[in-house]
């Protein structure tokens, strides 16, 4: 049942089977039918979550009240707005379940109990954050240097299931271009490939 969380968590420690039982306890399974909102803006996150099974987005709201995809979320990734969960102030994203999921969620108490118990999981948050901050780096970096055919490219390389799993009007507001700009990009690729 755990295994694929254990994987995740083995790649930057290793851990005793007490430990790793410490954890495993600690950890609430929850399922979540598609389109159920986790968090709404203004709420405090009181979560972190490793995905298991399904597909969720953060996304907010500009000025004009448009959606705006900030990022996706598949199997064997983790999600959670770092900061409201961090500082339990109220969070500006929403993050919204676009398959039915299967999570492994730590809220504050819980993380902060691992934590005491078997202080190297500090190293495995450490490094979420950190390879989550590259991500958002590379993400601005795209955005602000390179056309919007070449970030789809980036897109499809970096979330190659992605445009099979969602709709393309989500993948047109993570790119910040109209869902029909995405439709005519995937239909010159597509005619490439032939």
């Amino acid at each position: 049942m755990f295994e694929n969380i254990i994987k995740n968590i083995t790649r930057f420690i290793s851990i005793t089977p007490e430990e790793e039982k410490i954890f495993t306890d600690l950890l609430s399974c929850q399922t979540f039918p598609k389109k159920t909102v986790l968090l709404r803006e203004g709420e405090i996150c009181q979560f972190e979550g490793y995905i298991q099974k399904g597909c969720l987005r953060m996304y907010c709201l500009d000025d004009n009240g448009t959606e705006v995809t900030l990022l996706f979320a598949i199997e064997d990734w983790w999600i959670s707005d770092i900061a409201s969960f961090q500082e339990q102030k109220p969070s500006k994203v929403y993050i919204e379940t676009l398959e039915d999921s299967e999570i492994y969620m730590l809220n504050p108490a819980t993380k902060e109990k691992l934590l005491k118990e078997v202080p190297k999981f500090e190293r495995v948050f450490r490094m979420l954050v950190q390879r989550n901050l590259s991500t958002l780096q590379s993400r601005l970096v795209n955005t602000i240097s390179k056309t919007a055919s070449d970030r789809y490219l980036e897109f499809i390389k970096v979330y190659p299931s992605i445009p099979q799993r969602v709709a393309q009007y989500y993948i047109a507001s993570y790119l910040g271009v109209s869902k029909e700009f995405v439709s005519t990009i995937r239909k010159r690729l597509a005619s490439k490939e032939k």
